[in-house]
């Protein structure tokens, strides 16, 4: 796959991320459960806004995030997803490219506004969201760029994206694409609210089209109604190629058919903001296997792990300390 001009085009929700610390009762008062991301409008999303404290404005979205993680990493990569032509939308562009991502996708001259997720992080650095999906939902089968997605190593999928139809003719369209091109398909679970919404929809699509899966402990026991991660492990094996799921501060585990690695989580991190952690994770190890690690899965979980340490380590989803230097001094 060295003719590959990028190594991973992420498809995703185009987000601003808002982010506050508050405390329990916050999220008691706003009816929230911790952990746990929610849909809501533009009106719920104005009177939320209005109520947190003070924030920190950032570009964002599942995918966007891993994007940028791969590009810290000195990866090759662009990403597709709907902003408006507002001033939120100009922000995401902006901050997108200033990181060296391409990303053809043209912005929207009307309808909702751009994207935003409110989000609160408590004293424990667990991450609640809110999030307005905005112009988002107009994502579809024509904004997928086919030459970008051939061009590409991996295309990544978010989870997150699966609520609108146009958005799944999109994901099954770039996969056939990627596909036919003899490249490789990734996605993320998201969230296990997610997966509770589309378990039947997210089984097919990880059996017929996902080539490397992505999910937490909670994740992928909600995809497959099991009490148990190891109840899942078994189930997962045989319905992709790759499966990288991550357990917090357990470390993560890698199963690629008999095969499974196990990934410890880097030592001594002062954890702050768990917000973007599995988006972190992704970013190193799809890094590492279009770099040349698919032999070397336990290689690609390490970069993971030496990723989402340092984005844990502070407010924010995006690294503060580029994660190619970070990956030097750790591993050479």
């Amino acid at each position: 796959m060295s003719d590959a001009r990028y190594a991973v085009c992420g498809i995703g929700n185009a987000i601003v991320d808002v982010l506050s610390h508050e405390d329990d009762d916050f999220l008691t008062r706003h009816s929230m459960t911790k952990g746990t991301m929610a849909l809501i409008d533009a009106d719920a999303a104005d009177k939320l806004y209005d109520d947190m404290g003070p924030g920190i404005e950032c570009s964002g979205g599942s995918a966007a995030n891993t994007i940028a993680g791969i590009a810290s990493l000195g990866g090759t990569a662009a990403f597709i997803g709907k902003v408006k032509d507002d001033q939120l939308g100009k922000v995401f562009r902006h901050d997108i490219n200033a990181i060296g991502v391409h990303f053809p996708t043209d912005a929207a001259d009307d309808g909702l506004s751009t994207a935003r997720c409110l989000i609160h992080v408590t004293p424990d650095a667990e991450r609640t969201m809110n999030t307005f999906l905005g112009a988002c939902v107009d994502l579809g089968p024509g904004d997928v760029d086919e030459d970008v997605v051939r061009a590409s190593q991996v295309t990544y999928l978010e989870g997150y994206l699966w609520d609108k139809d146009n958005a799944k003719a999109a994901f099954v369209k770039a996969a056939e694409l990627a596909h036919e091109a003899g490249r490789e398909v990734s996605l993320s679970l998201s969230d296990p609210f997610c997966v509770d919404r589309h378990r039947d929809s997210f089984l097919e699509l990880v059996e017929g089209h996902v080539d490397i899966l992505f999910a937490n402990e909670d994740e992928i026991m909600s995809l497959y109604q099991v009490d148990t991660f190891d109840a899942a492990l078994q189930h997962v094996r045989g319905h992709c190629s790759v499966a990288a799921l991550t357990r917090g501060s357990k470390g993560s585990v890698v199963v690629k058919g008999d095969e499974i690695h196990i990934g410890d989580a880097e030592p001594d991190i002062r954890v702050v903001d768990t917000t973007g952690a599995g988006d972190a994770y992704a970013a190193g190890f799809l890094f590492g296997y279009t770099d040349g690690g698919q032999n070397d899965l336990a290689h690609c979980a390490r970069l993971g792990s030496i990723a989402s340490a340092e984005i844990i380590s502070h407010f924010g989803a995006r690294p503060e300390t580029p994660l190619k230097e970070l990956v030097a001094k750790k591993i050479g």
